[in-house]
């Protein structure tokens, strides 16, 4: 492949890409908003399956992808943009804010349902034999109940901005073309032909 390096990266460089941009952050923006703008699909499919990755990514690991897949589906979205607006919005990095929201959040809607003082002691335990059982009501309920709200916020916001931006991109596209189809329509200048016949 042309422009391949010639070391590939090991395990360990990927991860550290993948956690902090070899350049910027603002770089990265750049290449997955314009890996979205130019996906090939209708601007609600595009922003709905981003909409559906951001939405998803507020819940744990291991429903997610799923919760993503089946959202697309719902409401008719790419399954490519679900994947960026995944990977962008929720990754190492967020994965900690994201999760801890919707924690918080569910605790708040479920404030008569849970203990006064937050998670139990053997909290660590239940993490470590990742027993479900025993993570569902203190960790998994409230997670999966706060994830809710918040998905949808942000969700709705991230479709808004995602339509707004892919039509915008097609309609300067749409004008490039044209004012490139127009200039190769229209005739040579005359005074062009006869100074060049003068030469």
């Amino acid at each position: 492949m042309l422009f391949r390096r010639r070391k590939p990266d090991g395990l360990l460089e990927r991860v550290r890409t993948y956690l902090w941009p070899r350049r910027s952050f603002s770089r990265s923006l750049q290449y997955f908003s314009k890996r979205i703008l130019r996906l090939k699909a209708t601007p609600h499919a595009v922003a709905a399956g981003v909409a559906a990755g951001v939405f998803a990514s507020f819940f744990p690991v291991g429903f997610h992808f799923i919760i993503a897949a089946v959202l697309c589906w719902v409401i008719a979205g790419n399954l490519v943009a679900a994947a960026l607006g995944a990977v962008f919005f929720g990754n190492p990095l967020t994965f900690p804010i994201l999760w801890g929201a919707s924690w918080e959040t569910g605790k708040l809607i479920l404030h008569d349902r849970l203990p006064a003082h937050g998670p139990p002691a053997h909290l660590g335990e239940m993490l470590h034999t990742l027993s479900f059982a025993k993570l569902w009501h203190p960790i998994l309920e409230p997670m999966l109940i706060g994830a809710v709200p918040l998905g949808l916020v942000f969700g709705l916001l991230f479709y808004g901005v995602t339509r707004w931006g892919m039509n915008v991109f097609r309609e300067q596209r749409r004008k490039r073309l044209a004012e490139r189809a127009n200039r190769r329509e229209q005739p040579p200048h005359p005074g062009a032909s006869i100074g060049s016949a003068t030469r």
